[in-house]
């Protein structure tokens, strides 16, 4: 139940001053509680199995759980097997969860044997922001507050057969985890996210609250892996990571290239129709930029090491003149400042709207490394608006509209907003409160309006301004967090930037980040596994592809290959010696478009057969008649699969 804002288990004391609210099983907070009671019996079955094994942390994660622990033997599946059967054996016996408070000292007399819960406990009240916390996850452990430890107590004879460390809350008892869980995989995890501790072996788990709520997710599981991106990528010719150029460094092949330049070609476009102004900037820069940006303060770790230039040295060797620190560019805003600041800007330059297609560098641990999705260098489609404070509202409001416009324009429709807030914590926020007022009002003004869900996300903001967030949902529900709306007072501030106001005064303007991608890479991958390979014709590398039913129809159906080229269509003719129905099946798997088939037939009468993704066929179709059904699916950017998807 939620006792007056907050999580308590169903054995908390309450009084009617208090306000309580239920907490059903298949709510967000109810899954997450029913996924960190099944994270404990999953610890409980490892240590009873192996008692020798040290406990990590064990949080509820998007859509499962985890458990971190230090072994002396890596896990294998057939430990999962076993520990499958002790979980089920543990969840049947109804064991209790009972919360205990106890001092730090308790905690650590009772814990002697657990050498990262005693350091978690010495970190009560700074859990998450120590060095090398990677994730906040220790907080499901500790806070600032007190310490308590969870008892499985056996209902029939009232024993503690296993504590853990642990804030809570849980479900009452462990039949109540149901038979709706499973365990996934086996990975490896430096402790606290940091290389720099020890490796401990994680087991992944999820847990739903019914057994066909899991097998649903199992099988959107199954979709995943046939839209995974990275198989996608190969099966497809589309890009690919030699090894020669280096991990999460990325290259692209012509056909993934072409899906590409159509991305980025047309959001050009439509940014230029909307005000913005392209720029270049370089992928290198002196130390100074970030230090006065400070990313080498706070991002340093997350940036590549230096490339020391520009060291002089005499014909003895001596330095006459010493080297300057150079880094790669892991974020392309403090080059758009300096683009602002190259002159002096009125209140007629704002807004001011500069775009680019820049890559950046990020140091990402290989671990993290995941295809398109997380890699080393990627391309951000950045845009940056230096506004006055009076445009933000108007600003924010054309950003989220033309945000939305243009993901809809790759077919993308579910969406929903995050407004990330301030909290009550003064000291984790700089500026002043009526800039917090002023900007979160604008932002929240702004989400409204769109008439898409919101959520409000107090404490989430930056430290600097709060921001908005797009999510949209792909073709198999998954959820994907895509564009930005930053506010930000603090880099105009850092760099001094200014404009001359109505009245002649000097003022600071206000900038908004905004990345409507994200990255395209990790764009481009998310839109390959939503269409699952099968781009819409306007994005496909090849979007028509010519089959003679034999070699004497070739200069006929190569002609009105040579057509459609004409007309700015990516068209091929297969002219190989394989069998029609090879070629058929080719084609098919590469998931092109359209299939013209001509034989004597569609000669004689001056026509083309159509052959779609689905099998499905449109035979007797007019040369001029074809070609403007080619034409119109590509302008109006649609997806067509079926027969009925273009003569319907």
């Amino acid at each position: 139940m939620r006792v007056n804002g907050e999580l308590k288990d169903l054995a908390t004391t309450v009084t009617d001053d208090d306000s309580v609210e239920p907490v059903t099983i298949d709510s967000p907070d109810g899954l997450n509680i029913l996924r960190h009671s099944a994270a404990h019996v999953l610890a409980q079955a490892v240590q009873t199995i192996n008692p020798e094994a040290k406990l990590g942390i064990g949080p509820p994660v998007t859509d499962g759980f985890y458990y971190d622990f230090d072994v002396a033997e890596a896990f294998t599946p057939e430990s999962l097997k076993a520990l499958d059967k002790e979980m089920a054996r543990i969840i049947r016996s109804g064991q209790r969860f009972v919360r205990r408070v106890v001092t730090d000292d308790e905690a650590r007399a009772e814990l002697a044997t657990e050498p990262y819960k005693l350091e978690l406990i010495g970190l009560k009240g700074a859990a998450g922001h120590g060095e090398g916390s990677g994730d906040d996850h220790e907080s499901v452990e500790v806070g600032a507050g007190e310490l308590t430890i969870y008892d499985n107590v056996d209902p029939k004879t009232g024993e503690t057969v296993w504590k853990d460390l642990c804030r809570g809350p849980h479900l009452p008892n462990t039949r109540m985890i149901g038979n709706g869980w499973a365990l996934m995989r086996l990975a490896a995890a430096y402790w606290r996210g940091s290389e720099k501790n020890p490796q401990l072996q994680r087991i992944y788990g999820t847990a739903w609250a019914t057994k066909d709520e899991l097998r649903a997710y199992q099988h959107r599981l199954e979709e995943a892996a046939k839209r995974d991106h990275r198989k996608l990528g190969r099966e497809l010719d589309l890009f690919s990571f030699p090894d020669e150029i280096g991990s999460g460094l990325s290259v692209w092949h012509p056909r993934g290239g072409v899906v590409r330049m159509e991305m980025e070609q047309h959001a050009r476009r439509r940014h230029i129709a909307d005000g913005y102004t392209y720029v270049y900037t370089p992928h290198i820069s002196k130390e100074d930029l970030f230090l006065q940006s400070n990313h080498l303060v706070t991002y340093k770790e997350g940036m590549f090491p230096p490339i020391t230039m520009d060291e002089e040295r005499d014909d003895d060797g001596n330095i006459t003149k010493q080297g300057q620190d150079y880094y790669l560019k892991p974020m392309n805003c403090p080059m758009h400042i300096l683009i602002y600041k190259e002159r002096g800007r009125s209140y007629r330059d704002l807004p001011m709207r500069l775009a680019e297609n820049g890559t950046v560098y990020r140091n990402e641990l290989s671990g993290a490394l995941h295809g398109l999705t997380r890699v080393r260098g990627f391309t951000q489609d950045d845009s940056h608006l230096f506004v006055t404070p009076d445009q933000l509202e108007e600003e924010a409001t054309k950003v989220i509209d033309f945000v939305i416009s243009m993901l809809r324009d790759f077919g993308l429709e579910d969406f929903e907003l995050e407004l990330s807030m301030r909290d009550d914590e003064s000291d984790k926020w700089i500026g002043s409160e009526e800039f917090w007022d002023y900007s979160t009002n604008a932002l929240r003004n702004v989400a409204r309006a769109s008439g898409l869900k919101l959520t409000e996300m107090p404490g989430e903001a930056a430290f600097y301004g709060p921001k908005i967030d797009l999510k949209t949902r792909d073709a198999i529900g998954r959820t994907w967090q895509l564009s930005t709306v930053q506010v930000d007072p603090n880099l105009p501030e850092r760099f001094d930037l200014e404009f001359t106001d109505r009245d002649g005064q000097k003022k600071r303007p206000i900038m908004i980040h905004r990345a409507l991608f994200g990255s395209i890479e990790r764009f481009f991958a998310i839109l390959l596994e939503h269409y699952a390979g099968a781009f819409p014709v306007w994005l496909a590398p090849v979007q028509v592809v010519g089959i003679p039913v034999a070699d004497e129809y070739v200069p006929y159906l190569g002609a009105i290959i040579e057509l459609l080229r004409g007309y700015g269509v990516r068209a091929e003719l297969d002219t190989s010696d394989d069998r029609m129905q090879k070629k058929i099946r080719t084609h098919t798997t590469q998931k092109v478009p359209f299939q013209l088939i001509a034989g004597e037939h569609d000669r004689a009468g001056e026509t083309v057969s159509f052959r779609f993704r689905d099998g499905t066929q449109e035979n007797g179709v007019a040369i001029d008649e074809a070609v403007a059904h080619i034409r119109a699916a590509i302008d109006e950017r649609r997806q067509v699969t079926t027969r009925d998807d273009l003569f319907a």
